[in-house]
């Protein structure tokens, strides 16, 4: 009986093993410039984390003391293995260019073709001239901003809305001591004594994390929004049933009456955020409460509110303590 086969006699030969060719690798040229604008005190990066760029193949140019107002020198960049240039034109001679805000003009006049820039780019404060100069120059712009996870959400802007809603919390406290010509009140968790009254304006990112601090302190939490499915996260996120209201002006107003502390936390994504509270609700609050207007940078929640700065960061109007400084993350 004959038996045909379809086995090629070829296919029998031993063959040479299929190794995964490893990846040319490109080292990258990271340019590190000073802070320049107004109330800045960042830095891209700390010296550990030049040290990982150092330890992978990467080069890293920082200019001489773009670390001092975050507490970090020269020396421990060096350690690091960074390069220290003494002008900031050497610095963006580098292929990437690695900020806090975005460039100035005179520093986009220092970039040349097809650098690439990682900063925040803050679109809505930019000029036409800012994009028409990056396109001229054909630079790659990436927005801090605009960066989004495997998971599709925005890692940079979260992580500062974090820092700004717990901070402004403490920033309450601080300037409701006497120390500070405050009304001598604890933000709470003392036995025996009502807890000070917080008022949260926003269910976002900012509002979420200023209340986790208030209740963390021992506070009285009410939270208001206009989206009942963000009031709805928030008391999921914190696994609290704190009391959260929509944005009726009669309820906060009656609420703002009975604050110690204001948190204004309102957030959009372009334009300017709505301002809901009033001249004539400050006018009602509490001698010597205080507001927090982190909403400042896109105009602000508060009628009174005014841009204030770090170096001098609060005013009073109606007996009523305001603090209005925007970029609040860069205080830490």
């Amino acid at each position: 009986m004959n038996v045909k086969t379809t086995i090629n006699t070829k296919s029998l030969l031993p063959k040479e093993e299929m190794l995964e060719v490893k990846p040319e690798f490109k080292s990258l040229e990271i340019g590190i410039p000073k802070e320049s604008s107004f109330q800045e005190n960042r830095v891209s990066l700390t010296p550990e984390s030049v040290g990982v760029l150092v330890a992978n193949g990467h080069s890293v140019i920082i200019e001489k003391d773009a670390g001092l107002s975050a507490n970090f020198s020269d020396d421990e960049y060096i350690s690091k293995g960074a390069q220290i240039a003494n002008s900031k034109s050497e610095v963006f001679k580098a292929n990437y260019i690695l900020k806090i805000e975005p460039p100035t003009e005179d520093e986009l006049l220092l970039m040349s073709d097809s650098q690439v820039l990682i900063s925040a780019l803050q679109m809505n404060t930019r000029s036409v001239n800012f994009f028409e100069t990056l396109n001229k120059k054909r630079l790659t712009a990436l927005a801090f901003e605009f960066i989004k996870d495997q998971h599709n959400k925005l890692p940079f802007v979260r992580i500062m809305s974090e820092i700004a809603g717990n901070t402004s919390m403490l920033i309450a406290g601080e300037y409701l001591s006497t120390a500070n010509k405050g009304k001598g009140l604890m933000l709470g968790g003392v036995s025996g004594l009502i807890p000070t009254s917080v008022v949260i304006i926003g269910a976002g990112t900012v509002g979420e994390y200023a209340c986790r601090t208030a209740l963390g302190l021992g506070s009285s939490v009410v939270v208001f929004d206009d989206s009942v499915t963000k009031l709805r996260r928030l008391q999921n996120n914190i696994n609290s049933r704190i009391s959260t209201s929509t944005l009726q002006p009669k309820v906060l107003s009656k609420a703002l009456k009975r604050a110690d502390v204001v948190i204004a936390a309102l957030q959009i994504g372009n334009g300017r955020v709505p301002c809901v509270v009033s001249d004539q609700m400050v006018q009602s609050m509490k001698s010597g409460s205080i507001v927090i207007d982190v909403s400042i940078d896109q105009g602000g929640c508060f009628e009174t509110s005014e841009v204030t700065s770090h170096k001098k960061p609060v005013f009073v109007k109606y007996d009523v303590i305001h603090y209005c400084v925007p970029n609040i993350a860069s205080r830490v």
